[in-house]
């Protein structure tokens, strides 16, 4: 090499080196392309916009919300790492489908292939039913369906999801058989359930929240009574060890510099912290969590090995 194209590189590493962390300290300087995995109207597509409030008044930027449905969420995060890896372009995360659906077989994508940045929040399962359901209680259901094994069609969001990880569990916890119908998105869940196309549905404390006299929630997976429902018993309270939900996040190409990822992260954190956001999320039945970039991999790793075992009785693992 030649003392001027040394030169060259080496002021070009110069730059490089001082400008990544500049970079990551000016973000957002511009609008931020936040992708959505799922329909539109569904937990990651409110959250988004709930979020963005809070995101503009700490940054005076956007979002530009675009939504890539299909495979359960998949189809977006098979892409994810073709995307333009300039800290500009966010994807929705939901855990624990990036666990399950690649045990499930080939999904365009790895667990590990997914750069998880922040987890902000946790949406609780509940059973739900119509409001004019002949079945009033959990009880009701469960006879229901030792009645007739099968004959409940449940809805849910995905295969391999948080829904269908409830459907499973619960069915086996209790000792029914029930039959299990994906759609693309709590929006096209609940409105199945609206429409009669399935008797119940499993879905989050959201759905109640949004909907209100339109469904009844027969029961749902939290330590203690849910402040918005108070007259809705937990699963525990009826003998079922069935506490969780499905948790929402944030990730980024691969090809994002370690010091925007963080700054990212910090971002998404605050805006969790915001009063508005807080109180627009506890009136929805959102749980908020805090997991910023530096607590992800002990995150990801405890609800990996627990996944493992939901693995197994989806019958994913042997």
């Amino acid at each position: 090499m030649t003392t001027m194209l040394r030169l060259a590189a080496m002021a070009a590493l110069a730059v490089a080196v001082a400008t990544g962390p500049a970079m990551a300290a000016e973000w957002p300087d511009k609008d931020v392309t936040y992708i959505i995995p799922f329909n539109a109207g569904g937990e990651s597509d409110v959250t988004a916009r709930l979020q963005e409030p809070g995101f503009n008044k700490l940054t005076g930027k956007g979002f530009v919300i675009q939504y890539k449905t299909g495979a359960g969420g998949a189809a977006a995060w098979s892409q994810l790492n073709s995307l333009t890896a300039d800290g500009y372009t966010l994807m929705g995360i939901n855990l624990p489908h990036l666990f399950l659906q690649p045990m499930g077989g080939k999904v365009g994508y790895k667990t590990e292939d997914i750069t998880v940045v922040s987890v902000f929040q946790l949406t609780p399962h509940a059973l739900v039913v119509n409001a004019g359901s002949p079945i009033k209680t959990l009880e009701d259901y469960i006879a229901t369906a030792k009645a007739t094994p099968g004959a409940i069609t449940v809805a849910g969001t995905g295969t391999h999801s948080a829904n269908h990880v409830a459907q499973v569990s619960f069915d086996k916890a209790v000792g029914i058989t029930t039959t299990y119908i994906p759609f693309t998105g709590t929006g096209a869940t609940t409105a199945a359930l609206l429409g009669n196309q399935v008797k119940a549905q499993w879905a989050f404390t959201t759905v109640g929240a949004e909907q209100k006299d339109n469904v009844r929630m027969l029961a749902i997976a939290t330590e203690q009574r849910h402040p918005l429902f108070p007259d809705v018993p937990t699963f525990k309270e009826k003998g079922i060890d069935m506490v969780g939900g499905a948790y929402r996040g944030l990730a980024v190409p691969a090809g994002v510099p370690e010091e925007m990822r963080r700054r990212i992260s910090d971002v998404f954190m605050k805006v969790n912290g915001d009063p508005g956001f807080v109180a627009k999320m506890q009136e929805g039945g959102y749980v908020l969590v805090d997991v910023g970039y530096q607590d992800v991999p002990g995150f990801m790793g405890k609800l990996g090995a627990e996944s493992i075992e939901v693995g197994k009785a989806l019958g994913l693992v042997k």
